[in-house]
Order: C-alpha cells, then structure tokens, then sequence
C-alpha cells in the first residue's frame, strides 16, 4: 500500500488492489467518520455512480475501505468544479468542502467523481455535521 494523503485529520492508502483505505484522527474523528459512512451508504442507495462505494466499516478502529474513484486531479475548470457538486446535490447530498482536492477522475468511468464526505449534508433527511461542529473540527472550511 501507499500513502495517498496523511493529515491531522486522516491517513488515506491504496492498496494494490486499488481499495481505499481511510482511517479517520484529529479533532471530530467519530463525528466525521460516522458521517462519511452513513454519506456513502445514502448515496449508494440512490445509485450514485461518480462516489465511492463503501465495502468495510469499523467503527472502532474508525476505519473504511471503498472503491477507487482514479486519480486526484492536478486541474478543473471552475464551471466543471461547480457543475460536479451540483450534479451530486441532484442526488441529496451537499458536499461542503467542495473543492478540487476532492475530485478525482476515472479513466474506468470516464469522468470525474467526488471523494471525501466527512463533511458533507443529506439534502432529504438534514443529516450533517452541524456547522458549529465544522468550525471547531476544520475551522477554514465555508
């Protein structure tokens, strides 16, 4: 495996069988983690094909593989980057930290696809972090 990104917030790997591998740290870990997983699990119920798919939890280790999604991409237009996150909210999900970091491109999907949902807001159900929460856990996010 090699690191893909190691934060205060998050180690994130990938494996030789290309699965993603995220273990959550830093303030808010269990709220950004459970977060996340109950993010993907919504979005997988809607079919949302441009996301990773979940395929293991622990909550205890705060720890989740999914698939891959491609390689983080180095440039996108802003009207591409806005269109990508309206395209996801058609789905029920406001990201929240949408920004080019996550956003990768699949060469499989031939497309670009959103990653990291620790912050993001179920549009059906009101389920988020709240922002209060975000500010104490990543003050520079919107």
């Amino acid at each position: 495996m090699h690191n893909v990104k190691d934060t205060r917030r998050a180690t994130v790997r990938v494996g030789f069988d290309g699965r993603v591998h995220k273990t959550y740290s830093g303030p808010g870990k269990e709220l950004r983690y459970e977060n996340e997983v109950r993010i993907l699990k919504f979005l997988e119920k809607k079919g949302c094909t441009f996301v990773p798919k979940l395929l293991h939890e622990d909550p205890e280790k705060l720890y989740i593989i999914t698939t891959n999604c491609g390689q983080v991409v180095n440039k996108i237009s802003k009207e591409s980057l806005e269109k990508l996150f309206r395209e996801l909210e058609q789905y029920g999900v406001r990201h929240l930290d949408a920004f080019e970091r996550n956003v990768t491109y699949s060469g499989h999907l031939g497309r670009f696809c959103v990653i990291d949902f620790e912050f993001a807001e179920n549009l059906e159900t009101g389920e988020a972090l709240y922002i209060d929460q975000i500010k104490k856990i990543a003050p520079k996010l919107p």
